[in-house]
């Protein structure tokens, strides 16, 4: 518990914690659009899919662009695509899929601008950038829900705006004359390529199966809630249990751990969400080993981990499994191949 409190003492830690609240709302003000327009049931999974490959695949450029320009408003720019997207949706009624680029757009450009900031202020810690990350989930279940009221669009734009000053503080944590982050987490006996290649391989197996895990028991709002809750929670936890135990020793334990929770909580809420909870660790795990490789191209390296989650999140769209014993074969094999890489690319580690 003393490793544990101690992490969450870090220098800058408080960078985390702001850009928690600025994700928060960012996938609060996209995911109350993308509930509102798939109402039409023409486009119900076409809508998402456009989101998650406009969303995801651009950060990896604007987040070298970001590398090469530290000083960008990454957060301002996405803040104003924000409030523009829906400022056309709700004003010019123009086809759904210019404000739907645009959300895309602002979307991608504050998620570098949260990842360059926590990862930069961080000295070489996982527990900033997993809180960042982390706010998403909670985000994502609010818009929802705002989405079944009946307030109007119109009512985001002032939530939006709320980000400003949190970007702006946040920015204050950064030191611009650093020229490189402090990650040392990959195995220098392996080809820093294959180390890439194997850590988005990581990614992408964890964007399946964040869709692909069997809870049959989530039927409520409530539930589903819950569930979100579960998932940013432990999101969050993967970097602070990684900064007090050991980023090597985390990544491996939560990964094998997870599997009998994930298998036999299909029908059970409280085991299928511990499982949840130790699936979602390994967020801030690889994008730490990434941002290892690339320590001046921390930008460009988050942009490889949301490339690998759409190009995990892809298949679900056209191909579904619905056998029980199929989908439990795939978390087994799944799981313990990302156990074993974690395990080969995560350099050795020494603990007190």
């Amino acid at each position: 518990m003393k490793n544990i409190i101690n992490s969450l003492k870090q220098k800058n830690i408080g960078c985390g914690y702001l850009y928690f609240y600025v994700h928060f709302i960012t996938e609060v003000a996209c995911f109350y659009f993308l509930s509102k327009v798939t109402g039409n049931s023409r486009i119900v999974w076409l809508i998402p899919f456009i989101y998650d490959g406009l969303a995801f695949v651009p950060q990896s450029l604007i987040g070298y662009i970001n590398d090469l320009n530290p000083k960008l408003k990454t957060g301002i720019i996405g803040t104003i695509l924000l409030i523009l997207s829906y400022l056309i949706y709700s004003f010019l009624h123009v086809n759904v899929i210019l404000p739907l680029v645009i959300l895309c757009l602002g979307n991608a450009f504050l998620h570098i601008s949260g990842a360059e900031c926590t990862l930069k202020a961080s000295n070489g810690k996982l527990s900033h950038s997993a809180i960042f990350v982390g706010g998403g989930s909670f985000g994502v279940i609010t818009g929802r829900l705002l989405a079944g009221t009946s307030f109007t669009p119109l009512i985001i734009i002032p939530l939006v705006l709320t980000m400003i000053p949190f970007i702006l503080l946040a920015d204050t944590y950064v030191d611009y004359k650093e020229k490189e982050t402090k990650f040392d987490y990959a195995n220098p006996k392996l080809s820093p390529y294959l180390i890439v290649f194997l850590s988005v391989l990581v990614v992408i197996v964890r964007g399946y199966m964040g869709y692909g895990i069997p809870t049959s028991w989530n039927k409520t709002t409530l539930q589903t809630v819950i569930l979100f809750f579960i998932m940013g929670i432990g999101k969050c936890l993967g970097g602070i249990l990684s900064d007090a135990y050991g980023i090597r020793k985390v990544g491996i334990i939560s990964t094998l751990l997870a599997i009998p929770f994930l298998c036999f909580g299909n029908e059970y809420m409280l085991i299928s969400l511990i499982g949840v909870m130790m699936f979602s660790m390994t967020m801030a795990i690889t994008l730490a080993v990434l941002v290892s490789i690339y320590k001046k191209r921390p930008g460009l390296a988050f942009g490889f981990t949301t490339i690998g989650l759409f190009l995990g999140t892809a298949p679900i769209f056209f191909i579904g499994i619905t056998s029980n014993i199929v989908n439990i074969s795939m978390i087994i094999v799944l799981s313990v191949l990302c156990s074993f890489i974690l395990a080969k690319i995560i350099k050795g580690e020494k603990y007190d």
